[in-house]
């Protein structure tokens, strides 16, 4: 069995995943880590120096390669995984259990706010342009985000709590 978890970056899909692996007794993989164990360079450094065509090119290989373990795992991808190429329908055909970690725009502004410098997306935006940017994303990916099988509004929980509403949904 497989768990996938979408979301916007800060969403909780690591935090959230880890926990649920380890309550479920599965393997964790975050595809962002793996994907920078696999080609031993960070993602913000591919960014820079290769660009975003070529990682997410590297990153749709790389997921078809965790989805075809035969494992249960529980994957937590990164924000922008379900909107590349046939990402999300290969997501969908490979697990019954997507769930998308929904949360509002301030949530994540205050989320993303002290990690800024981690997140090459934002890095190298001003404060006050962090709103319009997050805002402007989280509608061009909502079409992804919303064919996942299962929608936690995230707003205002706890990773524990939205860990325990996904054990809900999967039993």
């Amino acid at each position: 069995m497989k768990v996938v978890l979408i979301g916007y970056m800060g969403s909780g899909k690591t935090t959230v995943g880890k926990l649920l692996a380890k309550d479920l007794k599965f393997k964790f993989i975050d595809l962002d880590d793996y994907i920078e164990d696999n080609l031993n360079e960070k993602i913000s450094t591919i960014f820079q120096e290769k660009g975003e065509i070529y990682f997410r090119r590297k990153e749709s290989e790389l997921l078809k390669e965790v989805l075809n373990d035969t494992g249960n795992l529980v994957i937590a991808v990164g924000g922008g995984t379900p909107c590349y190429g046939t990402n999300m329908d290969l997501i969908l055909k490979e697990t019954a259990f997507v769930f998308y970690l929904k949360l509002s725009i301030a949530s994540l502004i205050e989320r993303l706010h002290n990690e800024k410098e981690h997140r090459p997306l934002i890095a190298h935006l001003k404060d006050e342009d962090i709103p319009e940017f997050i805002g402007k994303h989280i509608f061009e990916r909502g079409g992804f985000y919303s064919r996942a099988h299962f929608t936690i509004n995230a707003d205002n929980k706890d990773a524990v709590t939205v860990k325990n509403e996904i054990l809900g949904l999967l039993s």
